[in-house]
């Protein structure tokens, strides 16, 4: 529409999801390479974003390379990118709660002597003795980066275990969408003097985590009707019915609209 041209037509960035937007699993979504290619083609800077705690980014640019998807690595932008440029910036050692995988995007990080404790989802760590172990340098001052906030784990100033045990009681950061500092950094990373944020769309399935948390920090958000998306999401952040498309296609083909009008 008219309208979604004038709202859409200041973009200079495009946040693109992975799982859900580009792909299901390891299918890749029907046009997505396409749509790729020709946001490509206009010149607009674009970043793929996750906040995947699993998966390095090396696993999920090879995941990518094999559906057919033309993506540097340095655009690849995740939950771990962000955790690790936070460990970095803040000079801390952090103990590890990750997956292998996961923890091929710390490699380089000091980690002895640790003052920071860096939790993801990787269950083989939520045993007794790994747990006891977090506790004791969180109750010594160690900081908390909890990547990929679940609403029913994680508490905005401390992380709890199923029982509850350390809820509130250290300071955390919080990395991972909707959390403002995610799509922050990740405007930041567009190159040069980044992108600024009013600049910048996000397209994603998650209602809540990709579409809400972009328009939280100052982005635009456009839902896509595949991956998590159910009938009528849009309604749980008030999103105008023009926002939501079919695909990962149709909101590239809306963006191109507009930037060219």
């Amino acid at each position: 529409s008219a309208r979604m041209s004038r709202m859409l037509k200041n973009i200079k960035a495009v946040l693109v999801d992975l799982s859900g937007t580009l792909h299901i699993g390891d299918t890749a979504v029907h046009g997505a390479q396409d749509a790729i290619a020709k946001l490509r083609n206009h010149r607009l800077k674009i970043k793929f974003v996750t906040n995947t705690t699993k998966e390095s980014l090396r696993s999920l640019h090879s995941r990518l390379q094999r559906l057919g998807f033309d993506i540097d690595p340095d655009e690849i932008y995740s939950s771990l990118t962000s955790a690790r440029r936070v460990v970095e910036e803040q000079h801390l050692r952090p103990h590890l709660m990750l997956s292998d995988s996961a923890r091929e995007d710390f490699d380089g990080v000091n980690v002895v002597h640790p003052n920071a404790v860096v939790m993801g989802l990787s269950p083989d760590h939520f045993n007794y003795d790994e747990m006891n172990h977090a506790m004791a340098l969180l109750m010594g001052g160690a900081k908390l980066i909890a990547i990929n906030k679940k609403r029913n784990v994680t508490g905005d100033r401390g992380v709890c275990s199923c029982t509850g045990i350390c809820q509130q009681i250290v300071e955390s950061i919080v990395i991972g969408k909707p959390q403002k500092i995610f799509f922050f950094v990740a405007a930041l990373s567009m190159g040069g003097c980044g992108c600024p944020l009013y600049g910048c769309v996000m397209i994603g399935d998650d209602v809540r985590d990709d579409v809400g948390g972009a328009i939280e920090a100052g982005m635009m958000g456009m839902l896509v009707r595949s991956g998590k998306y159910r009938a009528g999401d849009e309604m749980k952040i008030g999103l105008s019915s023009e926002l939501v498309v079919e695909d990962v296609r149709a909101a590239v083909k809306v963006v191109l609209a507009s930037v060219g009008s």
